[in-house]
């Protein structure tokens, strides 16, 4: 098993994207056989939020919103503008996404991501293309944002370019690891 250990220096380059028209891919049908359910949560507890933050981006190296105190979260989750979205399938969550309405003609996929468990099994790009899509259907959308980092899935900039998102911003940043990152559950 290869960890990376809290207090590790990590440099990384962040790749800010939009989409500026809507798609125009249909709505995705899920993969054959699955049992899968989106179900989008009403006032969540910060709680199932950190929960599905952690699960997907534990080995990513997603350790910023713990920095945020816990009434300030739960203020960002309860706003208007914010959607929390789960997938799941066999009962237990494969992944998440949320939108966040930046202003009235801006929406950011704020997260997104799959549980390690769920990677591979087509769910993905069905979450993907529906994020997207429910996006682009708030009224008065007419821009997608979403950013990504080298410390995030190795096909993560190539799965939301193909998606029809265009790079518009790179940068360069440093980190210091909070906690450990388990580099064995990161595909290559």
């Amino acid at each position: 098993m290869t960890v990376q250990r809290a207090g590790t220096k990590l440099d990384y380059t962040v790749t800010w994207l939009e989409m500026d028209t809507r798609p125009d891919f249909d709505w995705p049908h899920l993969p054959i056989g699955s049992t899968a359910a989106l179900l989008k949560a009403d006032t969540p507890p910060v709680w199932w939020f950190l929960t599905l933050y952690d699960a997907v981006g534990r080995d990513y190296a997603w350790e910023d919103i713990h920095k945020r105190e816990h009434d300030d979260i739960q203020s960002w989750l309860h706003a208007d503008t914010m959607s929390l979205y789960t997938l799941f399938d066999h009962g237990w969550p494969q992944g998440f996404f949320m939108l966040e309405g930046k202003d009235d003609e801006n929406v950011d996929l704020a997260y997104f991501g799959m549980v390690p468990e769920a990677i591979g099994k087509g769910l993905g790009s069905w979450l993907l293309k529906t994020a997207i899509l429910t996006a682009w259907d708030r009224p008065g959308t007419r821009k997608l944002t979403l950013n990504t980092c080298t410390l995030d899935h190795p096909r993560a900039l190539q799965v939301y370019q193909k998606a029809g998102f265009k790079p518009v911003r790179r940068a360069e940043h440093t980190r210091i690891l909070t906690r450990d990152r388990d580099l064995s559950r990161i595909p290559s």
